[in-house]
């Protein structure tokens, strides 16, 4: 099968997750996109508030309706220890997923090999940046890795332009207590996201 992962901390998803799935879809066939909540990101400083299954139900009420494509998949969560993106392409091509792709931010696509594991990540997966910035330094720098990459491991890499979305899930959290959210995310994500009084304490 040809698939697709998406992962990320998704702390709480929000429209600009969904505006990258939906592009990625309309720009390339896949027959499954996996979204994958990390676990403890081996990059990521700070530690969140919210528990992974909190934030695995909140991937599933934000992305569900958007394809049948799309599945929500917890095996980073079930897996101790930290999240490496190596050990998930791993995970799936073993279910018999041959074609992967890939799909991450700028600023993972200039550091993808410095990953732990790097080698295997990209000999195994396509890889697809979503690229929102619109300034000639990042794109030059971007093409120069896509390059790179492609020389020195064989690997078909894209970039994805995307309508610019200046969000982040951090700005989603700050903006919680003021509930100026509208919009930002879905009516679900909300609604769980005040059932459980998650976020306040931030």
């Amino acid at each position: 099968m040809r698939i697709c992962i998406y992962g990320g901390t998704f702390d709480p998803p929000h429209i600009g997750h969904m505006h990258a799935c939906e592009a990625f879809l309309k720009s390339f066939s896949v027959d499954k996109m996996y979204i994958v909540p990390t676990s403890t990101p081996p990059h990521k400083i700070r530690v969140s508030t919210v528990s992974g299954i909190d934030r695995l139900e909140m991937c599933k009420l934000a992305f569900s309706g958007l394809s049948d494509l799309i599945e929500v998949s917890d095996v980073e969560l079930k897996r101790e220890g930290k999240s490496y993106t190596a050990d998930t392409i791993r995970y799936f091509k073993n279910k018999g997923n041959e074609d992967i792709y890939l799909l991450c931010g700028t600023d993972m696509m200039l550091t993808l090999d410095s990953w732990y594991n790097a080698k295997y990540i990209l000999t195994n997966a396509k890889i697809v940046c979503m690229r929102r910035e619109n300034d000639e330094e990042t794109e030059k720098r971007l093409k120069i890795k896509m390059i790179e990459y492609r020389e020195k491991y064989n690997t078909e890499a894209h970039i994805l332009e995307l309508d610019a979305i200046e969000l982040s899930s951090s700005e989603i959290r700050e903006r919680i207590t003021t509930l100026s959210i509208n919009g930002l995310i879905t009516d679900g994500v909300m609604e769980y996201i005040t059932k459980k009084g998650l976020y306040r304490k931030e």
